[in-house]
């Protein structure tokens, strides 16, 4: 599943973003799911509270692979006007963040409710990245005071 990022030619228009769930974070969660139960069963907990605990850990990981493998892929516009649009709706408090090469998008949608994406490196690829970067809205924060005297 990879994503496209296609930038207008047209600077009033910031350009668009797809958006699909990652075969990466589904895999870490399916191995992540896989490791409980040892970990569980290699602790040393009573094997009379561990075999139902490892039971729990694994149903509920299997129901958020089930519920991340789901998530209906999603398309964000930026008309370069500030405003972000997702699915073809404002949003509100729109905000990027970057940690290396994964892309963090949260907003507010027409309803108030928080909503969160997270772009992989197996969905978003370098080119697609410089493209985001370049679409997305910029924050302005403040600077932190020096931690140390001059």
């Amino acid at each position: 599943m990879s994503n496209a990022c296609v930038r207008s030619r047209n600077s009033a228009d910031g350009g668009t973003v797809a958006w699909n769930p990652s075969r990466w974070l589904l895999a870490a969660l399916l191995l992540m799911t896989a490791l409980a139960p040892v970990a569980i069963l290699a602790s040393e907990m009573p094997r009379i509270a561990a075999w139902p605990l490892t039971l729990l850990a694994c149903a509920y990981g299997i129901s958020v692979v089930r519920r991340e493998a789901r998530r209906a892929p999603r398309t964000l516009h930026f008309p370069g006007n500030g405003r972000v649009e997702v699915d073809g709706q404002g949003v509100d408090g729109f905000e990027l963040a970057w940690r290396g090469p994964l892309a963090f998008a949260r907003w507010r949608d027409a309803h108030g409710r928080a909503q969160r994406i997270a772009w992989w490196p197996d969905t978003l690829l370098p080119a697609a990245r410089r493209e985001l970067r370049l679409a997305a809205p910029t924050t302005h924060t403040a600077r932190r005071a020096p931690s140390m005297a001059p």
